[in-house]
């Protein structure tokens, strides 16, 4: 193309070489090193003047060279008096940064964004940002590409019987990006949740599941039912949690008060009633009211019992008279550093703290609870530890802190979403450590029975031992990837499951629409 000129950066110059060789041009000519002291330096061997310049740099393992090595070459080209700069970025650095994740944090995406901008740089074009929201830091025009059509078209020409497969998010973090991709297939989706076992933080507590928090709810979401309704925790009749109408509550309102006013006892009825507190769909909290003359209004907290829908087909199907169908969508199973165990799998936690003595294990897991405080209080946090400002972290943000925990600590995970039979399709953007796909992917094969697991992302970035980790998983056995991180050949050599998307005909389509001034929409269509 005349009027072009295409400079490659040193993070993926096969990429370069291969959106060059589509666009019919030869990569500008450029010197890119180091001085002796360590100094990145670049010098462009060729006119520049009045033309429009793309620079093609991405990630790599050297992520700040590259960073530095992308902005000099902007302002190389911004004094060889260009007449735009684009830089293309498949994979947009940092931008797992794009918000606070603590009070004294930085938002280090949009300082690169800034220093872009600064440089000279006048458009961007990049591949599925991590965030969307990112677009506003730029002060410039950005085309944020979309793999999607691309995954759609791979998944079906190459999954088998790819209509019976379920999409599934591995976090609650990415459900979004997951859900977005299952209505184009037309195929359900599934979401896997991890959290920290309860017994290895036991001194957190929560007001959210403390009895003043649900005696301040009870009008809006508690329902009041006799305790000869419920057996062994189960509720023999209506399942249905929502509360009553307004006008069904003034009927059975003005009943109460009518059978009141003619009972010719001045004593309350001695039959105990059981309030059960639909505050979660997965769990049932009963309390039992006392109803004797001179007890006082006050309720203690008696049991919290699983809901049927939060437990295995094997319990609640043993259940006389339960035949909720819907129930069977959610399975919990037991995460012991990043693999699914058994029930009766000793805890880690347990198992170190069997060789103390009780001073020394009293010191290690901190001072004691009242029971009478434990009895009121739940033992989860609504305060997560590492939170500067208190509250909790949203889902994105907890999501890349994820892996370091998943491998090291206990946690109890749940799928929620029917797999059984079907093929599992895990997606997710950004592919960095091994842990928690591995923890998906044993969630769905192992409890949730998929009969087969693909592994979808976007950008690989493969951080160490990760692909070996994924490729020794029995319960994995593709791992799709596409070309925006560079993938060293002796990497990609040693894994038989990983299959490697191109992308250089869609980034050589951008550069062309870009250049002469065409849509860009119709690379988001789906065919």
């Amino acid at each position: 193309m005349r009027g072009v000129k295409v400079f490659a950066g040193r993070s993926h110059p096969d990429l370069a070489a291969a959106i060059c060789e589509r666009l019919g041009t030869q990569p500008g000519k450029c010197d890119l090193g180091y001085f002796a002291n360590g100094e990145t330096r670049v010098q462009l061997n060729t006119s520049i003047r009045n033309e429009d310049v793309f620079i093609v740099q991405s990630g790599s393992k050297n992520i700040n060279d590259s960073v530095m090595e992308l902005l000099i070459m902007i302002a190389a080209c911004k004094g060889g008096s260009a007449k735009s700069i684009t830089a293309v970025m498949p994979y947009f650095p940092y931008a797992r940064s794009s918000k606070k994740k603590s009070h004294r944090g930085a938002i280090t995406a949009k300082l690169l964004a800034n220093l872009m901008a600064v440089a000279g740089v006048t458009h961007l074009i990049t591949v599925d940002l991590h965030a969307a929201q990112m677009q506003g830091f730029f002060h410039h025009g950005i085309d944020n590409l979309h793999c999607e059509p691309l995954l759609v078209r791979w998944i079906k020409g190459s999954i088998p019987d790819w209509q019976n497969a379920v999409i599934v998010s591995k976090n609650v973090g990415g459900s979004k990006r997951v859900t977005a991709l299952a209505d184009i297939l037309r195929l359900s989706f599934a979401l896997c949740s991890t959290n920290r076992s309860r017994g290895a933080h036991h001194t957190n507590s929560n007001m959210t599941d403390s009895v003043v928090f649900f005696d301040a709810i009870e009008p809006q979401g508690i329902r009041v039912k006799q305790a000869g309704q419920y057996q062994n925790g189960v509720s023999s009749g209506n399942t249905d949690q929502h509360t009553d109408s307004p006008r069904l509550s003034q009927r059975r309102a003005s009943a109460n008060h009518a059978d009141t006013s003619h009972t010719s006892s001045p004593q309350r009825s001695t039959r105990p009633r059981v309030v059960t507190i639909n505050s979660s769909p997965l769990v049932h909290t009963t309390r039992q009211e006392s109803a004797s003359p001179s007890s006082s209004p006050d309720r203690g907290l008696l049991r919290v019992d699983t809901a049927p829908s939060a437990r295995r087909p094997s319990e609640y199907e043993a259940q006389a008279g339960f035949h909720d169908e819907k129930a069977r969508d959610v399975v919990i199973g037991r995460l012991v550093q990043g693999h699914i165990v058994d029930d009766d799998h000793p805890s880690p936690a347990l198992s170190a703290l069997s060789g103390f003595g009780f001073a020394e294990r009293d010191s290690l897991e901190g001072p004691a609870m009242d029971p009478m405080t434990s009895s009121f209080m739940s033992t989860t946090s609504s305060v997560q530890e590492g939170h500067a400002l208190g509250g909790t972290f949203d889902a994105a943000a907890s999501s890349e802190d994820e892996e370091d925990e998943i491998t090291t600590l206990e946690h109890t995970v749940t799928l929620v979403g029917n797999v059984r039979g079907k093929t599992a399709i895990i997606m997710d953007d950004i592919m960095d450590k091994s842990g928690s796909w591995v923890a998906a992917a044993e969630t769905c094969v192992k409890i949730g029975g998929a009969k087969k697991v693909y592994c979808i992302s976007i950008h690989a970035l493969l951080g160490e031992g990760a692909l070996e980790e994924l490729d020794a998983c029995d319960c994995i056995d593709h791992i799709v990837v596409t070309n925006t991180f560079p993938i060293p050949p002796d990497l990609s050599g040693i894994s038989k499951k990983l299959v490697v998307i191109d992308l250089s005909n869609l980034l050589s389509e951008a550069i062309r629409r870009n250049h002469h001034g065409e849509s860009v929409s119709s690379l988001f269509m789906q065919d």
